[in-house]
């Protein structure tokens, strides 16, 4: 008879989380942020066509980490989610909460109850009249859910990332301003990386501009809510994207 081996649902549940951590660590990161005009959403991605960050509804846009094919069947529920429930109700029933919500649900009943989990962290964001009225939630591969404040950051090494951006950013920001900021803060576990290189040789704790590849614009992936377009007020979308030529201004020196 062949031996049974014993496993503790406490270890069960350990193992997926870390095996998810792994693979969503494993990919580029994203930036999510408030700002005076909307809400900026800027991913690396030299993908243009394989996107991260996508429109859900008229005010409402997701970004995500992790393994395409599953993030983007969760993006595609979530457009059909806000479709039948816009239709349903009316087009301001359809909330980042709500629809962080149905998220949360579904990554929580894969985590539990199938044998592998999703590889994926997600952010929803609505924009609102005004900037103290926009919404920024985070949904782990487990279901948890957390309201942001401001920025988040998910993917790669999110918490030096996060905490890069956690210095500069503040309320009422220019989109240029905004936009350097995410830039910046998706460098910095290079600059990390390449002065722990720099330490490593004995050459000093210095790191020459040359060490660092630095994000061009064609390496990123950036789209906007913007809080001036009229379907916040109920007549147009206020989801664009901002082509690289676009992008490459912004950042531009002075």
């Amino acid at each position: 008879m062949a031996q049974q081996f014993y496993v503790s649902p406490e270890q069960v549940m350990k193992d997926r989380a870390d095996f998810a951590r792994k693979g969503i660590a494993r990919g580029k990161s994203v930036v999510v942020a408030s700002f005076l005009d909307g809400i900026a959403l800027v991913a690396e991605n030299p993908s243009p066509t394989l996107h991260k960050i996508g429109e859900i509804y008229d005010r409402i846009a997701f970004a995500a980490v992790g393994k395409y094919n599953e993030f983007e069947s969760l993006r595609q529920a979530g457009v059909r989610y806000a479709d039948v429930r816009g239709y349903s109700y009316d087009r301001v029933d359809v909330t980042a909460r709500g629809l962080a919500s149905v998220y949360a649900q579904s990554l929580g009943t894969v985590f539990t109850a199938e044998q592998k989990p999703f590889e994926v962290e997600l952010a929803v964001a609505e924009v609102g009249v005004r900037q103290s009225e926009d919404h920024l939630f985070r949904l782990n591969f487990d279901g948890s859910i957390a309201d942001e404040s401001g920025f988040l950051a998910m993917g790669g090494k999110a918490d030096v990332v996060q905490a890069d951006l956690g210095k500069h950013w503040e309320t009422g920001a220019s989109l240029r301003q905004v936009l350097r900021w995410a830039v910046s803060a998706l460098e910095a576990p290079r600059v990390d990386a390449a002065r722990t290189d720099v330490a490593a040789t004995g050459s000093g704790g210095s790191v020459a501009p040359t060490t660092v590849l630095h994000l061009g614009a064609g390496s990123l992936e950036v789209a906007l809510l913007d809080r001036n377009s009229s379907r916040v007020r109920g007549a147009h979308r206020a989801f664009r994207r901002l082509d690289a030529a676009a992008v490459a201004t912004e950042l531009a020196e002075d």
